[in-house]
C-alpha cells in the first residue's frame, strides 16, 4: 500500500522501515537558512492514517445525519408527490379535494414534516418544511416573508444552541436547500418568482425546479430554461451550483457538468407504478399516447435532481449551508448586535507574506513623513519668504523716507546759500512789524 504525507525534509529514497530518512510521518524538520519548501512525500509501508475516510465513516453512520429540505410553490404543482418519489417514502399523506365553497388560508403558513429513513445501515433524519398557500393570493407582495422569517428562525436556534454551556446535543434543523417549484408556462419568470429568489438566495440553497415538465414539449423545456437562467443571471441571483474538486477523475467531471448542464430540472413526480407497452412496470405517469417515466433520464430531469440533492452532493448543501449561508447571516447578526471581533485573530500568517506587508506598511509610512516633511518645509520657506518680503517693504520705504528728508535739508541748504550770496540776511527782522506799528 502507498500512502503520501506531508514533511519538510529534503526528497530522499525511503529507508527499509519504510519512512523517509528513518524517521516518523509527524516528524517536521528545517534547515538553519529558513524553511525549506513543502515536499510530498511516498511512504513504502504501511502507517494507518490512510484509514481515517473509514473512520469518519464509522462515526458518521453511528451518529447519523440530519437533512433539511423546503418546498416552495404555488398550489397543484405536484410538490408533495415529487417529495414522495424523490426519497420513495410516503411522506404526505394522499390529499383529499377540497369542496369547492372551501377557502385558501388568508397567510402563507409552515409546516414541518419529520421522518427517519434507513438504508443500506445509514439513517437519515428528514425534515421537509411545506409551504402551502405560497402565490396563491391576488396580492403576493408579502408572500415570501413568512418563508424568510422561518428559516432565519433556525438559524436563531442554532445560534442558541452553539451559545449554550453544553453543546453536545445540537440538533441541525437548518434548511440546508430550497426547492422551488416553477410553473410550467413556457414564457420566462414572473416577478414573484424573481422576487422570492432574490429574497432567498443569501439565505439558502436555491434549486430551481419546472414542475409538471410532461406538459410542455422538449423544444418548449429547452427555451424555457434559457429564458430562467437568462432571468436569473440578469437580476444576479445565486443557485446552487455542483461545487468542483482537484484530482477528480474524467467521470465525475463528467456526472456534475451533465448535471449543471440540467439546471433547472424538468422534472415529473409520480409514486405509482404503472405498465408500460412493453409489459415493465415502472414509477409514472399513464397518458392515452403513452406513459412518462419518473426515473427515465429521457423523459424527465428527475435522476439528476435526485443525484444533485441526495446522491451526490447532500454533504455538499450541508457544508455550504453551514460554512457560507449561516456564517454570513451570523456576522450580520453578531455585528448587528454590537459584537466586534479583530480579522487578524485565528488567521493563518505566511510568514514572506507578513514580511512584505510590513514592508509595504514601512514603505508607505516613509513616503507619508516625506510628504509631511516637504510639506513643513514648503511651509516654512514660504513664511520665511513673506517675512523676507515685508522686510524688504519696510526697508524701502524707511529708504525713501530718508531720501525725502535729504532732498528737504539739500533744498534748505541751497536757499541758504543763495541767501549769503545775494547779501540778504538768513533771517527775517524780528522787530520790523513793531517799529512800523509805532510809526503810525
Amino acid at each position: 500500500m502507498t500512502d503520501s504525507y506531508t514533511s519538510r525534509v529534503g526528497d530522499h529514497s525511503p529507508s527499509p522501515n519504510g519512512y523517509a530518512n528513518g524517521a516518523s510521518p509527524s516528524l517536521t524538520q528545517s534547515n538553519n537558512a529558513g524553511i525549506s519548501p513543502v515536499i510530498r512525500k511516498k511512504l513504502m509501508g504501511y502507517v494507518g492514517f490512510a484509514n481515517l475516510p473509514n473512520q469518519v465513516h464509522r462515526k458518521s453512520v453511528r451518529k447519523g445525519f440530519q437533512f433539511t429540505t423546503m418546498v416552495v410553490g404555488e398550489s397543484g404543482l405536484g410538490k408533495s408527490t415529487l417529495i414522495n418519489t424523490l426519497f420513495n417514502t410516503p411522506l404526505y399523506p394522499p390529499k383529499e379535494p377540497l369542496p369547492p365553497s372551501a377557502e385558501r388560508p388568508k397567510t402563507v403558513a409552515i409546516e414541518s414534516i419529520g421522518a427517519d429513513i434507513e438504508e443500506n445501515g445509514v439513517r437519515l433524519h428528514l425534515t421537509v418544511v411545506d409551504t402551502p398557500g405560497f402565490g396563491d393570493f391576488v396580492n403576493n407582495d408579502d408572500s415570501w416573508r413568512p418563508i424568510v422569517e422561518n428559516i432565519e428562525s433556525r438559524f436563531d436556534s442554532y445560534l442558541e444552541q452553539e451559545n449554550r454551556v453544553n453543546r453536545q446535543k445540537i440538533v441541525d434543523n437548518r434548511v440546508h436547500a430550497c426547492l422551488y417549484f416553477i410553473q410550467p408556462t413556457g414564457h420566462s419568470l414572473k416577478q414573484l418568482d424573481i422576487e422570492f429568489m432574490r429574497r432567498l438566495h443569501t439565505r439558502v440553497n436555491l434549486i430551481p425546479v419546472i414542475a409538471k415538465a410532461d406538459t410542455l414539449t422538449d423544444e418548449e423545456i429547452v427555451a424555457f430554461k434559457a429564458r430562467i437562467l437568462a432571468d436569473i443571471a440578469h437580476h444576479n441571483i445565486h443557485i446552487f451550483q455542483a461545487p468542483s474538486y482537484e484530482n477528480e477523475d474524467e467521470e465525475t467531471l463528467a456526472e456534475a457538468e451533465e448535471i449543471a448542464s440540467k439546471i433547472p430540472f424538468a422534472v415529473v413526480g409520480s409514486d405509482n407504478v404503472v405498465d408500460t407497452k412493453d409489459g415493465r412496470q415502472v414509477r409514472g405517469r399513464a397518458y392515452p399516447w403513452g406513459v412518462i417515466e419518473v426515473d427515465n433520464e429521457e423523459h424527465c430531469d428527475f435522476v439528476k435532481l435526485r443525484q444533485m440533492l441526495v446522491r451526490t452532493y447532500m454533504e455538499e448543501l450541508r457544508e455550504r449551508t453551514n460554512d457560507v449561508l449561516y456564517e454570513n447571516w451570523r456576522s450580520e447578526k453578531l455585528l448587528s448586535m454590537g459584537v466586534a471581533q479583530d480579522s487578524s485573530v485565528f488567521r493563518e500568517i505566511n510568514p514572506s507574506a507578513k514580511i512584505q506587508e510590513e514592508r509595504i506598511l514601512h514603505e508607505a509610512k516613509l513616503s507619508k513623513m516625506e510628504a509631511e516633511m516637504k510639506m513643513v518645509f514648503q511651509q516654512k520657506v514660504q513664511e520665511k519668504e513673506s517675512k523676507l518680503k515685508q522686510s524688504e517693504e519696510e526697508l524701502y520705504a524707511r529708504h525713501k523716507e530718508m531720501k525725502d528728508a535729504l532732498d528737504k535739508q539739500r533744498a534748505d541748504l541751497e536757499d541758504k546759500k543763495r541767501r549769503i550770496e545775494s547779501g540778504r540776511p538768513l533771517t527775517p527782522e524780528k522787530n520790523t512789524t513793531k517799529n512800523r506799528r509805532f510809526l503810525r
